[in-house]
């Protein structure tokens, strides 16, 4: 029988489920959009339930498409939207609050505390990240405050605490892991000693006992052994690996070697570069994070992130009505030869690196009679494209040397137009692989090298395919202009929010 790995890639919008073939190729694919719940601006949950049968509802699809036999899938990898926070019962495995999203910004007030504390350096040399809203860990201590007997339960060994690849695993196999790569965006996990830091735990008041088993991301982390309904032909399938997604998106887009670089344009744009077995301090406000571990061996990365990307086009689609469908956004900035002046900044949740504003918020800014509905769609996607420049520019500086060719997946990357204005503003290639969707490709990568499906990092390389590469065309001098003009509208979107 043909053997398969399945990748549950578990987005912030939406679950799939991908079959691939060992040769890398996808053989069958299912999506399904879930609930955003936005109880106050800013603010942004999921209901972790729906989460899990949306999931759940993708494999059974592809499973049934594919016609899959007991024993044809040899691994399943998990990739997952980082940060966001799940809290449940250990005994019922009832989620006790909403997941709290890496978007939401409701924890602001408890990071500038923790900033005022001193605390900024001791999270910086320990976990690598800055204090902010974006990661785990202030958004545990908000659920236990704000569930009935929240700390008291958990610190009874209760509740149980993961990101969301944590809470797939434990539904799936009953065990309560993560990776390396997980953790590391908790704001409460040691890069460098590879444990949870007690001095976060003791100060957030978080109890050791909520915190599940950090393993590698190339590992047997348990079997399913009593699939769901429609699942049969998974049991005894092992999960064997799991990465968050960016993550994830950097192995499947065979970045193995310090210095490659990757952008997966999604609901966020995350650029991230390997940088081999040592942390690279930023001086930019990246993020020292770890990117994988494998064969005994951590790999660590720079990162930085565009905090509303593709969710800028969804804003477009589904609150203004100026588009139909996202191929719509391309054809209408395709008809366009520029933005026509229109500059769109889309920190709807605040700005990531290299600003690291929580109280930044989004901007349509050069606006004339003159600018049409084509106008702000190309704005749009040149907005994702400026942002993302501004992180590689922070990255080249920090490395001290350019960055020479980027490579880009995920949904957004399909769209010509922004790929191109990219390469622009880089004065650099970017390359789209055969296959975008790396980020699953990564999951069932880690899965095989676990099980023996794959040997080695080079059995990877070998089947990466190049679709299209996109070369710098802009002039310097309008390369210049169109920089300071950007800078200028960020400058204008800092600091809204009161």
């Amino acid at each position: 029988m043909e053997q398969y790995l399945l990748a549950l890639d578990q987005g912030t919008t939406s679950s799939r489920a991908i079959l691939f073939d060992t040769k890398g190729r996808p053989v069958q694919s299912a999506q399904y959009e879930f609930t955003q719940i936005y109880p106050a601006p800013g603010q942004v949950e999921h209901d972790p339930r729906e989460i899990l049968s949306s999931q759940l509802r993708a494999v059974r699809d592809v499973l049934k498409a594919a016609a899959v036999q007991p024993g044809q899938v040899a691994a399943i990898g998990v990739t997952n939207q980082r940060e966001t926070a799940i809290v449940w019962d250990k005994s019922t495995g009832e989620p006790v609050h909403n997941a709290i999203v890496w978007q939401c910004r409701r924890t602001a007030p408890l990071c500038e505390q923790l900033r005022a504390e001193g605390l900024e350096d001791h999270v910086k040399k320990t976990t690598g990240l800055v204090i902010d809203a974006y990661f785990s860990a202030t958004k545990i201590r908000h659920i236990l405050d704000n569930v009935p007997d929240g700390q008291a339960r958990a610190e009874k060994g209760e509740l149980l605490f993961g990101t969301v690849d944590s809470y797939l695993i434990w539904n799936l196999t009953g065990r309560h892991m993560t990776d390396y790569s997980n953790a590391a965006r908790t704001m409460l996990f040691d890069i460098h000693q590879l444990c949870w830091d007690e001095t976060l735990l003791a100060r957030l008041n978080i109890p050791r006992a909520m915190l599940p088993e950090v393993l590698p991301s190339s590992q047997v982390y348990g079997l399913i052994e009593r699939p769901p309904a429609g699942l049969e032909a998974l049991k005894g399938v092992p999960i064997a690996g799991d990465a968050g997604d960016q993550q994830a998106a950097l192995f499947g887009q065979a970045c193995f070697a310090p210095g490659a670089c990757k952008c997966t344009y999604g609901t966020g744009s995350f650029v991230i570069m390997q940088t081999g077995d040592i942390p690279v301090e930023s001086r930019h406000g990246l993020l020292t994070t770890i990117a994988w571990g494998l064969d005994g061996k951590i790999s660590y990365a720079l990162e930085g992130s565009v905090f509303n990307a593709g969710s800028g086009i969804k804003w477009l689609r589904d609150e203004l009505g100026l588009i139909q469908s996202a191929r719509e956004i391309d054809l209408l900035a395709e008809s366009v030869p520029d933005a026509g002046g229109a500059y769109f900044v889309s920190a709807f949740t605040g700005l990531g690196a290299p600003h690291w504003d929580m109280y930044a918020r989004g901007a349509l800014l050069g606006l004339t009679r003159g600018v049409t509905r084509a106008h702000i769609c190309r704005a749009v996607l040149e907005g994702i494209a400026f942002q993302v420049n501004d992180l590689t520019s922070a990255m080249a500086d920090d490395l001290g040397s350019p960055i020479r060719e980027l490579r880009a997946d995920g949904g957004a990357a399909v769209s010509d137009v922004l790929l191109q204005f990219q390469a622009d503003l880089l004065g650099a290639r970017v390359l789209r692989p055969a296959c975008v969707e790396s980020t699953a490709l990564g999951a069932v990568g880690l899965a095989g090298l676990a099980v023996g499906v794959y040997q080695s990092t080079e059995d990877l390389s070998a089947q990466w395919q190049l679709s299209r590469a996109f070369a710098p065309e802009m002039e310097e001098a309008r390369r210049t202009e169109q920089l300071r003009a950007w800078s200028r509208a960020v400058e204008r979107s800092l600091g809204w929010a009161e």
